[in-house]
């Protein structure tokens, strides 16, 4: 059912790290497929009926069958999903990004089907590599795959523009040599294509000046599937790039979808940064924004910029939707400085107790999916056991089970019980952004092998360890870890008999934010940093002994 057409959309309808929406309508369902990059499950999907709710449904390639993580780069792995439906199935299609620095991407793409959105997912088919951003675009009987050509030579900016592809879907095979799509000359990056047909005109959605403050939608139309393309000469459909005081920025990367009643919505990324255009700890976050009809056919959000609130779908009314252009200015609410600045989300406290046999699909596990031979959720009733992993640093075997950073200021606590035997092992709750960048409140064993709370830290590569202030644990095996995030600064602490008390000194929360963890070297891409932040559980055994920390009450506590 419905709801009334007072229901009102607060942005981010997807807290948190959910970059690169594509939106998809099946009968009364919507669907979101956002990137995943370096986590398991990748490909995080969400549903809603109303486009005010949403249930996430954890992420569709949970196997290795269909996702192999092995050595990804941070911020690699999965980029720009694409969510369609036709012939009765599901379509998504995906990169598994290998490798991005020195001027370089690789980035294979995939498609596999399902004929319902909770799988069975087929064997993923192989498409190309020619670039990134890839979308499936059915027009009746015949299918195309779009996406951005790479171009790694040095001068030419890395990208030689967009191209299509047929594609067979009973045959699941690229048909025949790409196309150049032709647009208009920009100076612009050109990425996240997204076509679709409406009255007669093909309609080309991309994403426009980068993927930081200057990111954009931008719309183009043509009577032929691959042009030549005309730019909406009203400019971007959606940007904050000349609003630096919007609470939402970096507006971009948008997909379309229509309701039942014929209303129209563009699901897009945003960032909440701390302070005026400062870091995004939280990363990049899915948005909604209503969409009219121009009487000359362009497509249009009535500000033209990201807002807190704005409408919900209503009923039809009259053969006519509620909530028209007019209903939409009016309810736009773009947080400036006359707002209050709050998200508007409604999320409360999220506790897990670990009594499911599989994690929830709020949980993520970092480059391998969350198998028997390291994670057990049976081995100790209502535990999670983690079994030690590999470095930080290493690319493969890491034992980190995170969740997504979905509020400036929050809190993060989860009871664990530990037995460490050396300084080589290592369990505890940690801030992570990426394996250059993270906190670790843990519990190690000192030189003469007693149990004692420290907490470590990386900064861009550079690792500290605050030895001389750690606390120790005597006896004490189990006890309860938290962490506190206020803006820009996080602080932990512990208790083992009910009392907090604090551990460590005040830390810089920036250090996990987007803007952090991009580095170059000599003009060129070291890291990048599109992931946002994540508070997780975290066991390291430096021996490759393996040794479990079992943990339980995980919560996740946000203030706004």
């Amino acid at each position: 059912m419905r709801q009334p057409a007072t229901q009102i959309i607060r942005n981010p309808v997807l807290p948190g790290s959910h970059p690169d929406p594509s939106v998809l309508r099946v009968g009364d369902d919507f669907y979101l497929a956002t990137s995943t990059f370096e986590w398991h499950p990748g490909v995080r999907l969400h549903h809603s009926r109303d486009l005010v709710n949403w249930r996430p449904l954890g992420g569709a390639l949970d196997t290795p069958r269909l996702l192999d993580l092995t050595g990804c780069p941070d911020s690699g792995g999965v980029w720009a999903p694409n969510l369609t439906y036709a012939d009765g199935l599901f379509h998504l299609v995906y990169s598994n990004v290998s490798t991005y620095a020195g001027g370089f991407t690789d980035c294979p793409n995939f498609v596999t089907t399902a004929p319902r959105i909770d799988g069975p997912w087929s064997d993923p088919v192989p498409l190309h590599a020619r670039g990134f951003d890839a979308s499936l675009f059915h027009d009746g009987p015949d299918s195309w795959l779009l996406n951005l050509v790479h171009d790694w030579r040095p001068g030419h900016g890395g990208s030689a523009g967009l191209e299509a592809t047929r594609y067979d879907r009973s045959a699941r095979r690229l048909v025949g040599d790409p196309v150049r799509i032709v647009l208009p000359p920009q100076a612009d990056w050109i990425e996240g294509p997204n076509l679709l047909r409406h009255a007669g005109w093909y309609y080309l959605l991309t994403a426009d000046g980068g993927t930081g403050y200057d990111h954009q939608v931008t719309v183009a139309r043509s009577r032929t599937l691959t042009g030549p393309f005309e730019r909406d000469p009203h400019g971007a459909l959606i940007t904050a790039r000349h609003h630096p005081d919007l609470v939402l920025q970096k507006a971009g990367h948008g997909s379309l979808v229509e309701t039942g009643e014929g209303q129209w919505y563009l699901a897009y990324l945003v960032a909440r940064p701390e302070g005026r255009r400062g870091p995004c700890v939280l990363g990049r976050e899915t948005a909604l924004a209503p969409v009219t009809w121009t009487d000359d056919g362009w497509p249009r959000v009535p500000t033209g910029l990201p807002a807190l609130e704005v409408p919900a779908p209503g009923p039809a009314v009259g053969g006519k939707a509620v909530g028209g252009k007019a209903a939409g200015n009016e309810a736009m609410r773009t947080g400036t400085d006359e707002v209050d600045g709050s998200d508007g989300s409604d999320e409360v406290d999220e506790t897990d107790g670990f009594d499911r046999p599989v994690l929830g699909p709020e949980w993520s596990t970092l480059r391998r999916p969350a198998t028997p031979d390291w994670i057990s959720l049976t081995a100790r009733p209502s535990h999670l056991r983690l079994h030690g992993g590999r470095s930080p640093r290493s690319l493969t075997g890491p034992s980190l089970v995170g969740r997504r950073v979905t509020s400036a200021e929050g809190a993060f606590e989860a009871t664990m019980e530990y037995a460490p035997r050396s300084f080589q092992h290592l369990a505890g709750i940690t801030a992570y952004y990426n394996t250059r960048n993270w906190y670790f409140l843990h519990v190690t064993a000192d030189d003469e092998g007693r149990a004692v709370l420290r907490v470590a830290g990386c900064d861009r590569g550079v690792l500290s360890v605050d030895e001389t202030g750690g606390t120790p644990l005597g006896g004490t095996r189990r006890l309860r870890l938290g962490l506190d995030l206020r803006g820009p600064v996080l602080r932990f602490r512990y208790a083992t008999d009910g009392v907090w008390c604090p551990v460590g000194p005040s830390l810089d929360a920036t250090v996990l934010s987007d803007e952090h963890a991009e580095e170059f070297e000599n003009g060129q891409i070291r890291s990048l940093g599109f992931t946002g932040a994540f508070v997780g559980l975290w066991a390291w055994d430096l021996t490759g002994g393996g040794l479990p920390a079992d943990f339980d009450e995980a919560t996740w506590h946000p203030l706004r």
